[in-house]
């Protein structure tokens, strides 16, 4: 066997490999500053986010020069790391003033922002406690689908048979996303756009990255309820416009409320909302038509709500070019 041979630091980042720059900039407090270079972002191995799972992050997205919803993101964080007992390594203001520090110096308009929070490096062990002290870390990266030019045609969603993620870990956003990674490899393997998983009432929880919903022949919308999946923000907008529809009597209902099998199945419609696909229509689900297997108004009306929000003077934007 060839011994392999033992680098300096030079030496070392003379052999990392070339990368696609599909990766635009990156922002590590481990040394408070951005880089834009792929092959420099990087995270130390003993981060307890890397070997443990330990942190939480955010997933945003930046359109035409403005981020979107970025205020909500950051509040959720907020409470998932005081969930989890991890301190914030800065108040979250200056935190959003350095979302859009690294956004800028990636140069692109367009593009998808990961935040995430880990407890800290100093230790190979299990101990939280062995950290030696928060981290922030910020990659901008390729935004696949740019814009909202019109509701998606539809997709495809099967069950999944992934065990559903019970208690804290269902409502937190933690670095754990094996069962999520295992949800979307399902997917895949099964030809589908998406898996949904069950409850332990054979109620729908979420998919890999999403949340779902449905609407009733009777015109009620419903969302699974937030103590037993992760509440998204995009979720949370689609149904905060769903009262508007209420109000206009396109809705009966708009609600969270447990989605046993037996109403997805005889449902009008069913959505799924997410940051990458906004308010998507499912037009197959468990292998058979969603109403008359065409997107439904109500998932149009909540699209074109949610496009009008993303409008440069919108409130929820934030400017960054």
């Amino acid at each position: 066997m060839k011994v392999k041979e033992i680098m300096g630091r030079d030496e070392w980042l003379a052999r990392l490999p070339g990368r696609d720059k599909k990766l635009y900039a990156m922002y590590s407090s481990v040394t408070d500053c951005i880089v834009t270079d792929p092959s420099l972002m990087l995270v130390p191995v003993d981060d307890h986010m890397v070997h443990r799972g330990d942190g939480v992050f955010e997933s945003f997205k930046c359109m035409d020069g403005r981020i979107y919803n970025l205020d909500a993101h950051l509040e959720r964080l907020g409470r998932s790391c005081a969930q989890l007992g991890i301190e914030l390594p800065v108040p979250l203001d200056e935190m959003a003033d350095i979302v859009v520090q690294t956004v800028r110096a990636g140069g692109e308009r367009n593009a998808l922002v990961r935040l995430l929070l880990s407890r800290g490096p100093g230790t190979m062990g299990i101990n939280p406690y062995a950290c030696h002290r928060p981290e922030l870390y910020i990659v901008v990266y390729e935004l696949p689908q740019v814009g909202m030019a019109g509701l998606p045609e539809g997709v495809s969603v099967a069950l999944s048979r992934i065990p559903v993620k019970s208690g804290l870990f269902a409502t937190v956003k933690t670095c754990n996303y094996l069962p999520n990674v295992l949800m979307k490899k399902e997917a895949v393997d099964l030809g589908v756009d998406f898996t949904v998983s069950l409850d332990e009432h054979r109620n729908l929880a979420e998919g890999a990255t999403e949340n779902i919903g449905i609407v009733t022949l009777g015109k009620e919308l419903f969302m699974p309820p937030p103590d037993r999946v992760l509440a998204g923000t995009t979720a949370k907008r689609a149904l905060h416009f769903a009262q508007q529809l209420k109000r206009d009597r396109q809705l009966t209902s708009a609600e969270y409320r447990p989605i046993s099998m037996g109403m997805a199945r005889s449902a009008a419609e069913i959505h799924i909302y997410g940051t990458t696909p906004n308010i998507t229509p499912v037009t197959v689900f468990d292998g058979k038509p969603v109403g008359k297997g065409v997107p439904g108004p109500i998932a149009t009306a909540l699209f074109d709500m949610l496009k009008a929000e993303m409008v440069p003077d919108s409130t929820r934007l934030t400017k960054v070019f």
